[in-house]
């Protein structure tokens, strides 16, 4: 059994690189929220690309204010998205509309609000105005060629304007990777279906995809029961399909928990078996080439290092077990296989906590701010197999193994989910 510290360091050695040029895909720039930017967006030209009119009303040559005029002769209108006229006679005016092109000989706009207009002519009624006021000028946001949006950005609605801006109407994005979920065991039945006494139905592979789709990664899900040989021949095939396999249950030490057996007789390397933590002590991680099998099943190591690795994810079969453990792991995994930094947060324990198993405890907690800071409040379940208590928590909050007993006030780390 290896700490979490050592088994999330296993976990982030074992990354893909979905950020590759082989590995990346372009794609309409309104599909591209949520996906992370594989290339550096650059200005075609400045920003705004012209001496910008920023309020409605109208613009004057502030000499002539400053010399004393108040009253202006309206000489015309510049309405955003024409072609920019000129101002002839500088005791004149041009109404001018937001969004529009600075008419050449004129330097100041004064909003409507500012002004009245009487008969043509337009008179300012504040005593104080200044010189190039309400005016956004060229290239003040950014110069042709300056790089807008960095790669590995995380594209927003946002980004999504900035896009649309500079004209990329597809964009670089970091492949995401193919997965399949799986769960396991004979005691599941479809979320559809009435279950027996003996039953309940499906769930941990429902809470997988949607922690997957907060990501933006698609899944497939599949229901292996407990037989060793179909097992096998299931996963057999995964393996050459997928980029990622994420099962839940028979990884522990029942009877009917084949899946380190079938695993190790499919040639899938195992990396480590059991975490000291809770939930989740179960917890299996491996990969696998996706090499050819022969008719035994024997693992064929020819070319090893040229064919594509299978990453997998054996959760335990407890709801909490599953979900923290996919935050804990799996989360990481894919940013640092995309190539995105993932920040740390820390909260404050708002009540005293002991723990005597010398064991990483992560403790389900809800959220507030109070004054300014993160407060976590412990949420009691019962245990691994509680699965509604996530509904009364937001998060998990990573309580050190070498600690027995925690006091209010001190800080930990803490993984949201919502």
């Amino acid at each position: 059994m290896i700490s979490v510290e050592k088994a999330l360091q296993i976990v982030l050695n074992s990354v893909q690189n979905f950020g590759t040029e082989t590995s990346m895909e372009e794609i309409p720039f309104l599909q591209s929220v949520g996906r992370i930017l594989k290339e550096n967006i650059f200005a075609d030209r400045d920003f705004p690309p012209f001496n910008r009119v920023s309020m409605d009303g109208i613009v004057i040559d502030y000499a002539s204010f400053k010399n004393g005029q108040r009253s202006f002769k309206i000489e015309g209108i510049q309405a955003a998205g024409s072609e920019q006229i000129t101002l002839y006679n500088a005791k004149n005016c041009i109404e001018v509309m937001t969004g529009a092109v600075l008419p050449n000989n004129a330097n100041t706009v004064i909003r409507y609000e500012d002004v009245t207009i009487k008969d043509g002519i337009a008179t300012i009624d504040i005593d104080t105005i200044n010189d190039a006021q309400n005016i956004h000028t060229k290239g003040k946001d950014g110069k042709a060629g300056d790089v807008l949006i960095k790669q590995n950005t995380k594209i927003s609605a946002a980004e999504i304007g900035v896009l649309a801006t500079v004209g990329r109407a597809f964009v670089k994005v970091a492949k995401q990777p193919k997965v399949m979920i799986v769960s396991t065991g004979d005691e599941l039945v479809g979320v559809d279906e009435t279950p027996l006494s003996h039953q309940i139905r499906r769930s941990n592979v429902f809470n997988l995809v949607s922690l997957l789709e907060r990501l933006n990664i698609p899944s497939e899900t599949a229901h292996l029961t407990d037989d060793k040989p179909v097992l096998k021949e299931k996963i057999k095939a995964y393996l050459q399909e997928y980029d990622v396999l994420l099962f839940s249950g028979a990884v522990s030490k029942g009877k009917f928990d084949f899946l380190p057996q079938v695993f190790e007789e499919l040639g899938v390397e195992k990396l480590f078996h059991k975490v000291a933590q809770r939930p989740g002590k179960p917890f299996w991680f491996g990969s696998a080439a996706s090499l050819s099998m022969s008719e035994q099943g024997v693992y064929h190591n020819e070319n090893h290092k040229n064919k594509k690795q299978t990453i997998v994810f054996g959760f335990p079969g407890n709801p909490i077990s599953t979900f923290v453990n996919c935050l804990v792991y799996f989360y990481p995994w894919y940013y640092k296989s995309v190539g995105l930094e993932m920040e740390e947060e820390t909260a404050i324990l708002a009540k005293d906590i002991s723990f005597k198993p010398n064991l990483t405890y992560f403790l389900q907690v809800k959220l507030c701010y109070k004054f300014g800071h993160l407060i976590a409040n412990p949420v009691m379940g019962n245990g691994s197999g509680d699965l509604a208590s996530l509904v009364h928590a937001d998060a998990f909050i990573q309580l050190p193994s070498e600690n027995k007993e925690f006091k209010s006030g001190e800080v930990f780390p803490v993984i949201r989910y919502r």
